[in-house]
C-alpha cells in the first residue's frame, strides 16, 4: 500500500529549505518522519512552484506488431494487439484507399442512426 501525500505548504517548505534551516527542524515543523519523504516534498513544491519542471511519469508505449493478414475468405485480420494499442472498437469502419501497390486505411465515422416513427392519429 502506498503511503498518502502530506498536505504542505510548498512556499513554506521551500522557503525554509532555501535558507538553510537545519532538515532536522523542517522535518520537525512539517511532521516529515524520514529525509526521504522530505526530499520528496521539497521536489514536489519546487514542481509546484514552477521552479523545476515535471518529471514526466508513465510507462513507455509498448511497440506492437503492425503487421496485418489476409484470411482464407480475402478479409484483412488486425492482431488483437494492434487493436488495442488504437483503441479500436469491434464496430470500426475504415476507407481503403489504393496508392500504387499499396493499401491505406482511413478511419471512417458511422453515420448516426435516426428512429423513424408513425404519427399518432
Amino acid at each position: 500500500m502506498m503511503a498518502r501525500k502530506r498536505l504542505v505548504d510548498h512556499n513554506a517548505l521551500a522557503q525554509a529549505i532555501e535558507m538553510g534551516k537545519p532538515s532536522k527542524e523542517i522535518m520537525q515543523q512539517f511532521g516529515f518522519k524520514s529525509l526521504g519523504a522530505l526530499k520528496v516534498a521539497y521536489m514536489d513544491a519546487l514542481v509546484a512552484l514552477e521552479k523545476v519542471p515535471s518529471i514526466k511519469k508513465g510507462t513507455k508505449e509498448k511497440k506492437v506488431n503492425n503487421i496485418v493478414g489476409i484470411n482464407s475468405r480475402g478479409s484483412l485480420v488486425i492482431p488483437k494487439k494492434l487493436v488495442d494499442a488504437l483503441d479500436l472498437e469491434e464496430t470500426a469502419l475504415f476507407a481503403v484507399e489504393k496508392k500504387g501497390n499499396d493499401l491505406c486505411l482511413k478511419s471512417k465515422q458511422r453515420s448516426p442512426k435516426t428512429i423513424l416513427r408513425k404519427k399518432r392519429d
